[in-house]
């Protein structure tokens, strides 16, 4: 890993429980310099990006009386302690001071500031998407503010939608509005980012979580792992970062394992070795009667902590990716 990225160094660092031994250091502080930076992650993909976890609503018809919403896991002493950091003393939901996002929804305002729940597709503070535990993770680790941008909508393949210039044919819409609304963020950090105002952005991840409308399109399958390859290609070379390390999470809510194997290639690729690591998923779906939507397994039934367990084990992988460590957990 590139010594203008990241550096690190060991340092036991605990969150309710020991989440690994590896930080990231900025590369100007082994310099004797002050850092002044802000890691940027890239979080993109389709409707399971943009977050469909409930948090607190608990209608008997419309919520299943709000089984496995996060209120309810919070009351489960096998979730708490894993839980735990989302909420205060007081019962509010807690908010980092070292980690913030950035995230448009398709309809509806802008979403900026310091990362909590609610920067997820829904209006209000009442669902969240992978960004949360992500966000705690890299938090966790990183020495620096940590700044994610989210670029996700609904129901995009990668085949057609976001398929990348490199990849031929026609350059997809939503990997322009992607590229378009990251050059925008980063040109706008100091005007949405009091907090980070005269700090450098430095892109230092991506996390891709898409895959289910590919399941749907002619030649989308045979295609995906090539297509994502140049994708991720293409991003290195639009932000001038050659060896951008990135995170593929599976879409284990689909029975596809077509689908599996080609969003695990990219990981095993020559050419891209050791900057691409893929995350197993499908063990983080729970049942739909035990879930607040239980006709929704596209999105995961809404369950929260399929999507915690998603951003804890991306975020993980990140880190390690990153570090060339394991964590311990």
């Amino acid at each position: 890993m590139e010594r203008e990225l990241m550096s690190f160094t060991k340092s036991l660092f605990f969150y309710g429980l020991v989440f690994g031994l590896s930080i990231f250091l900025s590369a100007e502080a082994i310099g004797g310099e002050k850092p002044n930076l802000i890691r940027v992650f890239l979080l993109a993909g389709q409707s399971n990006m943009e977050g469909h976890a409930v948090v607190d609503l608990d209608h008997e018809d419309h919520y299943n009386g709000g089984r496995g919403n996060l209120e309810k896991l919070l009351e489960d002493p096998n979730w708490k302690p894993r839980l735990s950091h989302l909420r205060d003393k007081n019962g509010e939901w807690t908010s980092r001071d070292d980690v913030f996002v950035r995230y448009r929804p398709e309809r509806g305002p802008l979403k900026t500031g310091p990362l909590s729940i609610g920067y997820a597709v829904h209006e209000g503070k009442h669902h969240f998407g992978p960004e949360l535990q992500i966000g705690h993770r890299l938090g966790q680790a990183s020495k620096d503010p940590v700044l994610l941008i989210k670029t996700c909508w609904g129901g995009r393949s990668l085949h057609v939608d976001f398929r990348p210039p490199s990849a031929g044919g026609k350059t997809g819409p939503a990997y322009k509005q992607m590229v378009k609304e990251i050059h925008e963020a980063l040109a706008k950090i100091d005007q949405e980012f009091p907090q980070l105002a005269g700090r450098k952005p430095v892109i230092s991840g991506f996390f891709w979580f898409q895959g289910w409308n590919d399941m749907y399109q002619d030649g989308a399958l045979e295609n995906y792992s090539q297509n994502f390859l140049h994708l991720v290609d293409d991003l290195r070379k639009e932000f001038k970062v050659p060896r951008l390390p990135v995170v593929i999470g599976q879409t284990g809510n689909a029975d596809n394992s077509q689908l599996h194997a080609a969003q695990e290639a990219p990981s095993k690729s020559d050419s891209h070795k050791g900057t691409i690591a893929y995350v197993p998923t499908r063990q983080f779906r729970y049942k739909a009667e035990d879930s607040p939507n239980k006709t929704h397994g596209h999105h995961w039934f809404g369950h929260a902590g399929s999507y915690f367990e998603v951003g804890d084990a991306m975020g993980k992988a990140m880190v390690e990716l990153i570090s060339g460590k394991k964590s311990k957990r």
